[in-house]
């Protein structure tokens, strides 16, 4: 079967779309890939599997609709698969449609977490074939071709359109398959060099995926709870091997694993132990996300010596009711405790940060600015990153915003889902002021204090070189936050 794995053009004049495995959609002034590990899954086991896969994402390649159209015809695809996000949705909806023009016959699928919340409504307002309603989109896409060459029946997870134009939903998703048995992504079929961010330190810069999704799986505001239900890994030692491939094959110095936190305890001290062993930590440097209440004073110097860098960790917000109510599981000291743990193991610690909770005052947002600043000022953190919080259909803060009415417009008005105003009501900040907020926290990188923590930590020309295009990404969400003020000032 002739199989297109694609992400079709994004035009606007909002920036470039963040959207390849994203758990938050935004438009950027300054572009940034993630390499969409699960699509990239699904595109070599099929590829293994016989068929003839192509690979297209139109976002990282800045490709028009005019060589976006002559591929597809070029191609000639009998199946497409398609991952969307709340913003684009509808852009999607439509697309369906454009591709049945293109190529008569062709089936399409659709999948992401915003499919996985509501498949009925993409099944009402579109054409498409098939809607995924799980994550594992490998397997269920493997199963899907099955079926439709072989007759094999469809597993739990997928909504299919009937004959009729009606459709059938084959029950909820059971996870299939062992990740462990899963080929190695092909890096080369699925364009992995065009996936490196400016954050990133060393080139060649690959990513990995050991795990689906996190461990604790409970925060509200998640998409990707929907998506991942049930969390599930490979074996240390199977990651060990795919870094040594990548290093071998790829000649990676940098990789990045995107599980939404690499588990603690046993699990993260054979992985440790692979790395020092095979001498892994000698070739590459190693980032993650991770959980503060993961760290303990042994892991984090074990951590260090495998070769781990750069730790993603959320603390989403400073305010004790905040954090309960997004079932965080997470206390300010643990928070303190773990940056501390982490920065003087020689780890890095890169926080992610919101705004705009619907029950979040001014002071609640300050207190969240300050602990950063305190954290970034004092060397206990190295990077972060501030976003609007965006209760996106199918999490359970959507579900809350829906029953205390919280929804600053019609619920369904996805392209407004996108980072550029906030979706629920405020309390005492209005619209132009939270996202002001979000902007303040990257003007703590332009502060002497934390210049100066960066400088002491310069030792190479390609520490120089890491930090002129962390800068650049920098003032590129500056001026994404200071865009979006200027746009809704001229809209009034």
């Amino acid at each position: 079967m002739r199989v297109l794995v694609t992400y079709p053009p994004m035009e606007s004049p909002k920036g470039s779309p963040m959207l390849t495995q994203n758990r938050q959609f935004q438009w950027f002034h300054e572009p940034s890939y993630l390499y969409p590990c699960v699509p990239a899954s699904m595109a070599t086991l099929l590829q293994e599997r016989g068929h003839t896969v192509a690979w297209n994402d139109s976002i990282a390649e800045r490709m028009g609709w005019d060589r976006f159209e002559r591929l597809v015809r070029d191609f000639q695809p009998e199946l497409v698969l398609m991952e969307t996000k709340s913003p684009v949705v509808r852009r999607h909806w439509a697309i369906v449609d454009r591709l049945r023009d293109l190529v008569p016959g062709v089936r399409t699928v659709l999948m992401g977490d915003h499919i996985t919340g509501n498949p009925d409504e993409t099944m009402q307002n579109s054409r498409v074939d098939y809607c995924f309603t799980g994550g594992d989109w490998d397997f269920l896409a493997e199963a899907l071709v099955r079926h439709l060459e072989e007759g094999a029946p469809l597993p739990g997870g997928i909504v299919a359109r009937n004959d009729d134009g009606t459709w059938t939903n084959t029950g909820p998703y059971k996870a299939l398959g062992d990740l462990n048995e899963l080929p190695f992504m092909d890096r080369n079929l699925t364009n992995a060099h065009l996936y490196f961010e400016k954050w990133k330190k060393r080139l060649p810069f690959l990513w990995t995926m050991a795990g689906r999704d996190c461990p604790y799986g409970k925060c509200t505001f998640c998409s990707w709870t929907v998506t991942y239900p049930r969390f599930r890994t490979v074996r240390p030692e199977r990651l060990a091997d795919e870094m040594e491939f990548l290093i071998r094959e790829h000649g990676a110095r940098e990789i990045f694993d995107d599980t939404g936190a690499l588990p603690g305890g046993h699990w993260l001290n054979r992985l440790c132990h692979e790395m020092i062993d095979r001498k892994i930590n000698e070739k590459v440097i190693f980032d993650c996300n991770f959980r503060f209440d993961y760290f303990t004073p042994k892991n984090v110097q074990l951590m260090k010596k495998a070769g781990f860098r750069k730790l993603i960790l959320g603390i989403e917000s400073a305010s004790e009711r905040t954090l309960d109510i997004l079932d965080k599981s997470l206390t300010r000291e643990q928070i303190i405790e773990g940056c501390k743990m982490a920065t003087a193991a020689g780890l890095q610690p890169h926080l992610t940060l919101m705004v705009g909770y619907p029950w979040e005052t001014r002071q609640d947002a300050l207190e969240t600015l300050r602990l950063a600043r305190y954290l970034m000022h004092n060397g206990l953190a190295h990077h972060l990153q501030a976003t609007v919080i965006m209760p996106y259909p199918g999490t359970p803060l959507f579900d809350l915003c829906q029953r205390n009415g919280w929804i600053r417009f019609a619920p369904d008005a996805y392209d407004r889902y996108d980072m550029t105003e906030p979706v629920a009501e405020l309390t005492d900040m209005d619209e132009e002021e939270v996202v002001q907020m979000a902007g303040r926290f990257y003007k703590l990188f332009l502060h002497p204090r934390f210049l100066a923590h960066q400088l002491r930590h310069l030792d190479s020309v390609e520490d120089l070189d890491y930090m002129w295009r962390g800068a650049r990404a920098i003032l590129g969400h500056i001026k994404d936050f200071a865009r979006i003020r200027r746009d809704e000032a001229g809209l009034a």
